[in-house]
């Protein structure tokens, strides 16, 4: 794991995000090869996720990366602005179904992240 701590002459921050790359491309792979109802990146993330557990030397040199990309987050939220604009019209005749969805699946996604914490929190002893 010398190459994913920095050792191959490229920039840190270069081979943190091809490393980081390379797990959403591998998630992407075997989402489509085994034709899975799972986004590739869910499951790029996942094998991530495991994949630092297993090698916490790679968590830790990944960690200024990955800091610098979650601080930076809004600009990936740009195109989907851009997106949003260019179909203003739509707004017009699908607008309330529209919004229905986007506050529905914001509903959802939210509460399925607090349920997630809460299972992990408890399962790690440090619930109230």
């Amino acid at each position: 794991m010398d190459v994913a701590l920095g050792n191959s002459g490229l920039p840190p921050m270069i081979l943190h995000l091809t490393i980081l790359l390379a797990f959403q491309l591998t998630g992407e792979v075997i989402s489509r090869l085994l034709e899975l109802p799972l986004p590739g990146p869910v499951i790029g993330m996942t094998l991530l996720f495991f994949t630092l557990m297993i090698f916490p030397r790679l968590a830790a040199a990944i960690t200024p990366t990955s800091r610098v990309l979650l601080a930076h987050l809004s600009l990936l939220f740009v195109p989907a602005g851009v997106g949003v604009v260019g179909h203003l019209d739509r707004f017009g005749s699908d607008g309330l179904a529209l919004a229905t969805a986007v506050i529905g699946s914001t509903a959802l996604a939210i509460s399925a992240g607090v349920l997630t914490f809460a299972g992990v929190a408890r399962m790690l002893g440090k619930s109230k």
